[in-house]
């Protein structure tokens, strides 16, 4: 399917509106993504994880460092604190995919 602006199909999250976290991690190196739609971070930085992407983006997930929220590569990512080990299945939606 053509999925246009979306990553993925599907996400995983910690509950029903994925407004919970579900960990923290440390950026591993600076990373600063190609639009508006992904977090941008330096190495050391705290960075709080809200959703998984699967199926066609599995690289990807939803965070926020600081007051900014975004996609980053998960590959950055050294997991530090499991905030939920429940994870749902849920379908993304546009809104997902839109510049905050």
């Amino acid at each position: 399917p053509d999925l246009g602006r979306r990553f993925a199909e599907r996400k995983r999250c910690a509950d029903l509106e994925c407004s919970m976290l579900m960990c923290r991690g440390k950026a591993m190196r600076d990373f600063k993504g190609p639009d508006c739609r992904f977090v941008n971070f330096k190495k050391g930085e705290a960075v709080y994880v809200y959703y998984k992407l699967i199926g066609k983006s599995t690289e990807l997930w939803a965070g926020s460092v600081g007051s900014d929220f975004g996609y980053f590569p998960k590959d950055l990512l050294e997991i530090n604190h499991n905030y939920s080990n429940e994870e749902l299945e849920l379908p993304t939606d546009e809104t997902d995919f839109i510049c905050f």
